[in-house]
């Protein structure tokens, strides 16, 4: 019974505070702007090297089929070949 009232006396001292904070609108419109920045991060992942995750295909469907039913043959022979593409890179810029 006693962690209900800590819980709850917690839950209204951030409650308020929220509410102190956020009474002007510059401090809003900064939480806004932080808000749509994080949101950017985790939004903007071009540079990953997976180009068909989730997506597979039409030449690919027999692929993506042993993957859904638990082989590693297609995740494997990517992860080979991206590394020889990078080992191939370093070469190169050394």
């Amino acid at each position: 019974m006693r962690k209900r009232w800590i819980y709850t006396t917690i839950g209204a001292v951030a409650g308020g505070a929220a509410a102190y904070f956020l009474r002007n609108e510059e401090n809003r419109q900064q939480v806004v702007d932080k808000a749509k920045s994080l949101q950017n991060n985790f939004t903007q992942k071009e540079d990953l090297p997976i180009e068909e995750a989730g997506n597979p295909q039409l030449d690919n469907l027999e692929n993506a089929d042993m993957v859904s039913e638990g082989s590693q043959f297609g995740v494997q022979y990517y992860n080979e070949l991206t590394e020889k593409e990078r080992e191939i890179l370093e070469k190169s810029n050394s």
